[in-house]
C-alpha cells in the first residue's frame, strides 16, 4: 500500500479518491438484482483503505466521494419514480452523513494505531471492531436522521441470499451490518500490516473471522408451521399507482378486481391486495364500495385486505383495510412511517423555497398512523405493513410483539417496474 503514502500528496489523494469511488460504485453490484454478495467485502475494504493514515478532514473529503459513489449507484431507481433531482439530493445528503462516518473512522483508527503498541496482539482486533462499530453507528444515523432517515443501502441487504443472513436472528439488520463491516475491516487490517504474514496469523482476528462465519452456519432456524395453517391468496394488479402517476379514475381498482377473479373457485381464508390497490376509497365513493362488497361477498367469499387512501377529518392516510363478507370494513391500519418528500413534505414552507417545482408536485401529505397493524382473520393474527416499512426494524418487531403469525408486506412494486428497487425490496 505504498502508493497511499506517496511523497506526492496530490497523487496519494487521487489514489485514495479512486479507491473510495471504486468501493462506492462496486458496492451496488453486491445488492439485490446483481446480487454478487461477496463484492461487498471488497467494496468496504476499498473504502476503509482509502482513509488509512489520513486526518479526519481529508477522510471527510474522501468519504464524501465514496459516499456519492455508494448511494448514486444503489438508488438510481429513485430517478424513475421522482426524477433526477430527488435522486441527486438524497444521495448528496446521505453522502454527507457517510463522509462524517468515514471521518470518525479515520480519527479513531489513527488514535488506536498510535496509542496501542505494535506488539499488542489485540491491536488489530481493537481496530477492526472499532471500525465495524462506527460503520454500524453511521448506518443507524442514516436510517434515523433526518425525518426518520432513509432505511436503505444497508450492508445487511447484500446478504439476503447467503447463510450470513442468519445473523439477523441474533440481532436484526444492524447486527448483520456489523458483522459484514467487521469482516471487511479485518481484511483491511491484514492488507495494511507491514508483514502480511503477521496479519494473516493474528489469533484474535482469526477467532473473530471464524466466529463471523461459523455462528450463522451453525444457526438452525425452524420455519415449520407451529400453530395451524392459513390459506392466503395474493393479487398484484400490475397497475402504476405511484404518487405522480395519472391513471384513469377507477382503473387501478378495476385491474385488481379483474386479476382477483381467478380466486373465485378457490377456498382462501383471506385474499390480499397491495398498497393503493383501490384508487377509489370505498368510504368516499359508493361505486367502489359496491364493487368491493360484491367481490368479497360473491366472488372470493372470504375477507379481503387491500390498500387505499382514507380521510378522517382533515387527515389523510395511506391505509390497509380489512373488508369482511356480509359486514364490510371491520379494521384498518394506517401507515406509521410515510416516506418524507414522497408521501409528505416535512417543513414544507422551508423546502418549498428551495425546490418549489418538486415540492409542488406533492400536493397531499399523508399523516402518521397510530393504530396497530394486526388483523384477526380465521383465528390467526396477520400483521400488515406498507411498502418501505419492510426496511424499518421496529415496525416488524412491533408486529411480532403484538402476536403476528404472518406478516403481509403490502407494496405496489409495479410503480418501480423492473428497476433494482423491486429486487431490493423483495430481498428485504
Amino acid at each position: 500500500m505504498s502508493f497511499l503514502n506517496s511523497q506526492n500528496k496530490r497523487a496519494a489523494l487521487v489514489w485514495r479518491l479512486l479507491l473510495a469511488v471504486s468501493g462506492g460504485l462496486l458496492s451496488s453490484l453486491a445488492f439485490p438484482r446483481e446480487n454478487i454478495s461477496p463484492l461487498i467485502f471488497v467494496a468496504v475494504t476499498l473504502l476503509f483503505l482509502s482513509i488509512y493514515q489520513v486526518k479526519s478532514f481529508a477522510a471527510f473529503i474522501i468519504g464524501l466521494a465514496g459516499g456519492l459513489g455508494f448511494y448514486l449507484s444503489q438508488i438510481e431507481w429513485l430517478s424513475l419514480y421522482l426524477g433526477p433531482v430527488p435522486w441527486l439530493a438524497l444521495s448528496i445528503m446521505e453522502a454527507i452523513i457517510f463522509a462524517i462516518g468515514m471521518s470518525a473512522c479515520a480519527l479513531v483508527w489513527n488514535y488506536l494505531r498510535l496509542r496501542l503498541s505494535e506488539r499488542s496482539i489485540l491491536k488489530p482486533i481493537a481496530i477492526a471492531l472499532s471500525l465495524a462499530v462506527l460503520w454500524t453507528a453511521r448506518e443507524w444515523v442514516s436510517i434515523t436522521i433526518p425525518y426518520g432517515g432513509f432505511p436503505w443501502s444497508r450492508l445487511s441487504q447484500t446478504q439476503s441470499d447467503t447463510f450470513l443472513a442468519r445473523w439477523v436472528y441474533w440481532g436484526g439488520f444492524g447486527w448483520l451490518t456489523f458483522v459484514v463491516a467487521f469482516i471487511a475491516a479485518s481484511l483491511t487490517g491484514i492488507l495494511v500490516t507491514k508483514k502480511i504474514r503477521k496479519g494473516l496469523f493474528n489469533i484474535p482476528i482469526i477467532i473473530g473471522l471464524v466466529l463471523s462465519f461459523t455462528v450463522p452456519a451453525l444457526t438452525s432456524l425452524n420455519a415449520s408451521a407451529e400453530s395451524g395453517t392459513i390459506r392466503i391468496g395474493a393479487v398484484q394488479g400490475n397497475a402504476n399507482a405511484g404518487l405522480f402517476a395519472n391513471p384513469d379514475r377507477g382503473s387501478i381498482l378495476r385491474n385488481h378486481l379483474d386479476a382477483g377473479k381467478a380466486f373465485s373457485s378457490d377456498n382462501f381464508d383471506v385474499v390480499v391486495w397491495p398498497e393503493n390497490a383501490s384508487d377509489l376509497s370505498p368510504f368516499a365513493d359508493p361505486i367502489a364500495k359496491q364493487e368491493i362488497t360484491n367481490y368479497v361477498d360473491n366472488v372470493i367469499r372470504a375477507p379481503l385486505i387491500f390498500g387505499t387512501i382514507t380521510q378522517r377529518g382533515e387527515k389523510i392516510f395511506n391505509s390497509s383495510i380489512l373488508w369482511e363478507p356480509g359486514i364490510g370494513a371491520t379494521d384498518w391500519y394506517d401507515k406509521k412511517r410515510p416516506v418524507p418528500f414522497a408521501e409528505y413534505v416535512p417543513d414544507r414552507d422551508f423546502w418549498y423555497q428551495l425546490a418549489p417545482d418538486l415540492v409542488g408536485l406533492i400536493s397531499r401529505g399523508y399523516d402518521f398512523g397510530e393504530r396497530d397493524g394486526i388483523f384477526e382473520v380465521a383465528n390467526s393474527k396477520l400483521g400488515s405493513l406498507i411498502c418501505f416499512e419492510i426496511a424499518i426494524d421496529d415496525i416488524g418487531r412491533e408486529l411480532v410483539r403484538d402476536g403476528a403469525q404472518v406478516i403481509l408486506s403490502q407494496t405496489n412494486n409495479a410503480d418501480f417496474g423492473r428497476s433494482d428497487q423491486t429486487f431490493q425490496q423483495a430481498a428485504f
